[in-house]
């Protein structure tokens, strides 16, 4: 099987994108990362990227003078690197229509809560607040909306009395170390069916 390129739009420390490249890298997935791209270049995930070799790219929001314009230069970044895949891995920005009509159905999130419930942004903090009982994280793929688009897989993280907002928020850090790598897998070998709001996964 060929591998597919993946491209990883990350704006902070880039834990997901490490548990992405080891993947690709143990053969989890039949993938390689091609190409990391950060709003922020303090980003501590360009730095793992090009301690890996992989291209390392920081887009300025500020030199652009609308999302349409920066979105467009994003695209232009990701398809000279023949990118399949577009992952984001704790990207601060809401993706607008350029990057998603440039990508249809093949833009991917993790996000720190089990949708629909506690969007946005610290899903772990608003779980933990709202006094849940289990909290989790779940991969989607990306719409226009606000962590709305179809959902993948789900991994439930049971709540525990003495947790804090910290402590459960790095218990599912664990768990979308595991399932974001094995959405992207299933992805890459054909095995996702995308109906309506629903995602079937062939076996």
């Amino acid at each position: 099987m060929e591998k597919k390129n993946i491209g990883v739009l990350a704006s902070g420390r880039g834990s997901n994108l490490q548990s992405i490249m080891d993947a690709c890298a143990a053969g989890r997935i039949p993938a390689r990362v091609a190409v990391v791209i950060s709003n922020n270049k303090d980003a501590y995930a360009l730095e793992r990227a090009r301690q890996a070799g992989i291209a390392a790219v920081a887009v300025n929001t500020g030199d652009y003078p609308d999302k349409a314009e920066y979105e467009k230069y994003i695209v232009d970044i990701l398809k000279e690197h023949n990118v399949h895949l577009v992952c984001l891995a704790g990207y601060m920005r809401l993706v607008g229509k350029t990057l998603l009509e440039a990508f249809p159905g093949r833009v991917m999130n993790i996000h720190p809560a089990l949708l629909p419930a506690f969007p946005g942004l610290h899903g772990q903090e608003q779980a933990w607040r709202y006094g849940v009982k289990y909290s989790g994280c779940t991969v989607h793929f990306v719409d226009e909306g606000m962590d709305t688009g179809p959902i993948i897989l789900q991994a439930v993280v049971p709540v525990h009395d003495d947790d804090t907002a910290d402590t459960l928020a790095a218990r599912i850090l664990e768990q979308e170390h595991r399932i974001y790598p094995e959405a992207i897998n299933l992805y890459c070998t054909g095995k996702l069916v995308v109906e309506g709001r629903k995602v079937r996964i062939l076996k």
